[in-house]
């Protein structure tokens, strides 16, 4: 009798092992994207490091505006905590442990990455940069 249960089970797990890449959501997908930009930007690209995105998070840079020289100078550097934009706006969480829909609109995770990197570092982040401080937070 326990075969007759097992082999459904087997072939069930086979089928969602071999439906893996169409069952990925779009954090998954925006990470696959900046792999591919990121690997034809760099052919020895090996794959995004949280602890990249961690320093990229964390450092201090002087490109952007005077106000904002790191990420957390408005996100914080508890990436699961409540940050503040100049202004005094609350902003949401970073982390996604902390707010579990963010990084599912890929728009508005490129509208942000646009927004914050031109501010922080004066420039756009490359997919490395963009991938590595996705694969942080998306660990927090």
């Amino acid at each position: 009798m326990s075969r007759k249960i097992t082999a459904p089970l087997f072939a069930a797990s086979l089928a969602l092992i071999a439906s893996g890449p169409s069952i990925a959501g779009p954090r998954e997908e925006q990470l696959d994207k900046y792999a591919s930009a990121a690997r034809a930007a760099n052919p020895a690209f090996a794959g995004f490091s949280a602890a990249r995105g961690k320093t990229l998070h964390t450092q201090a840079f002087a490109g952007g505006k005077p106000a904002t020289p790191a990420c957390t100078s408005c996100h914080g550097n508890d990436t699961r905590g409540a940050g503040r934009n100049p202004a005094g706006k609350t902003i949401e969480a970073m982390a996604l442990s902390a707010s579990p829909s963010r990084y599912t609109d890929p728009a508005k995770v490129e509208k942000w990455f646009k927004r914050n990197c031109n501010e922080v570092l004066g420039r756009e982040c490359t997919p490395l940069e963009k991938g590595d401080w996705l694969t942080f937070v998306i660990s927090q």
